[in-house]
């Protein structure tokens, strides 16, 4: 009989917020790469985001039969948003300043580097744990 009380939330790890140095056209005053910080996302805002970039696009050749598609950009972009916590991606003030009207278009206004926008891509979906397959999980469980 197993224990249950180790599966209590009380024992869950919670993750810590990380910084990463988005972009270097954003500098501090000594002229060093500005540090944003994240979180991670539960699955739950995940399912939120990801039914809200998933549309129905009809199956060619057979009328009446759809099939879902996400739109990865607008997933990859809203998962960004919702996990960054400074900068605050929807404050008017800053979305105002360079001209963007949501958190995903303020996003791209301020790391404008095609380079830089994907490593930060890259950077928060290993921060949500999609960078690790299931066989390393059970490999890091047996050790």
């Amino acid at each position: 009989m197993s224990n249950l009380s180790r599966f209590l939330k009380t024992n869950k790890i919670v993750k810590e917020n990380v910084f990463y140095p988005v972009t270097k056209s954003l500098v501090d005053e000594k002229g060093q790469p500005m540090k944003w910080e994240f979180k991670a996302i539960t699955t739950a805002q995940d399912e939120i985001i990801r039914d809200d970039c998933t549309s129905d696009v009809q199956v060619t050749g057979k009328p009446g039969m759809f099939r879902p598609k996400l739109d990865t950009k607008k997933y990859m972009a809203k998962m960004v948003c919702a996990c960054c916590v400074d900068p605050c991606l929807d404050n008017a003030e800053l979305q105002d300043s360079y001209g963007a009207k949501k958190a995903e278009d303020l996003l791209r206004a301020m790391v404008d580097n095609p380079g830089e926008y994907q490593d930060l891509l890259l950077f928060v979906q290993k921060n949500n744990g999609f960078d690790v397959t299931m066989d390393e999980k059970v490999e890091e469980a047996k050790n």
